[in-house]
């Protein structure tokens, strides 16, 4: 089996690469003869290309963040539909999902804010291509290589770590290995629709906080104020401070087995312990 990915450099790309040993990267400046090209024997075509999410949303970056998804997936499926390609697997996220809701993958509201549009428009894309047709959704993933785990990492083994925002922000987060595991997944079922790439047990910012002090053996008493976050991140600060509890009831009824289904474990396994 051959696999193609966009976005093969980033967080996810780089562990995905790990667990096929035939695969080709597409480049965000592939033209589409050039990706036409690449897709030549290949069975599925993993798509993670977009601009990073967690920066402060001005104009120009909201501008680069749409267009680095909508138009590079939609280049991506132009090709996708004139190859002989299989199955095609894209990207979305939790932030399609209303705020302090409860959801799975039936729910349809769509959160009215510019990542819930951006979410929105990303999908109907995707959704063009005429192959069976996967959509991750993803929640906050965790790994010790990057994402959001690696970069709080440091403060709270310095005992300078605490609740992000509110304590009742609801967090759906996904250890790296069962999101590998996923991917993996959905391409031997060959499986098509909307699944919501998170554990099934989502927490609420203090739990989350004082779990991974507990294992870290820190204090966890700082707190990071949501409005500190949004002087730091503006518009962008929604990807820190909204609530979103969603389960992944799709995969589980396809008999999808999580291996780190709650926090402790998976900070358990990330940190060795």
């Amino acid at each position: 089996m051959k696999i193609a990915i966009s976005g093969a450099s980033g967080f996810i790309g780089s562990h995905i690469k790990n667990i096929f040993d035939d695969f080709v990267v597409i480049d965000r400046d592939d033209t589409a003869d050039e990706i036409l090209l690449k897709l030549q024997s290949v069975d599925t075509v993993i798509n993670l290309a977009g601009e990073p999410i967690m920066q402060k949303w001005d104009e120009p970056c909201k501008e680069l963040l749409y267009s680095s998804r909508i138009e590079g997936t939609k280049k991506l499926v132009n090709a996708i539909n004139k190859s002989k390609v299989k199955q095609f697997i894209s990207t979305s996220a939790v932030g399609i999902y209303p705020n302090d809701k409860a959801c799975d993958e039936s729910c349809k509201e769509i959160s009215q804010d510019f990542l819930g549009m951006l979410c929105e428009e990303w999908e109907k894309e995707a959704n063009k291509c005429i192959k069976p047709t996967a959509i991750f959704r993803l929640g906050v993933v965790l790994g010790m290589d990057g994402g959001a785990f690696e970069a709080m990492l440091p403060s709270y083994k310095m005992g300078l770590g605490g609740v992000i925002g509110s304590v009742k922000i609801i967090t759906s987060w996904i250890d790296i290995d069962d999101l590998i595991n996923m991917y993996r997944f959905v391409i031997q079922e060959r499986l098509e629709g909307i699944f919501n790439a998170v554990s099934p047990n989502p927490v609420n910012n203090l739990v989350f906080a004082k779990t991974l002090g507990k294992i870290l053996h820190r204090p966890t008493f700082l707190p990071l104020p949501a409005m500190i976050i949004k002087m730091i991140y503006g518009e962008g600060a929604i990807v820190l401070t909204g609530s979103k509890e969603i389960y992944p009831n799709a995969l589980k009824k396809y008999g999808f087995k999580f291996k780190y289904s709650d926090i402790n474990s998976s900070f358990r396994h990330l940190l060795g312990v």
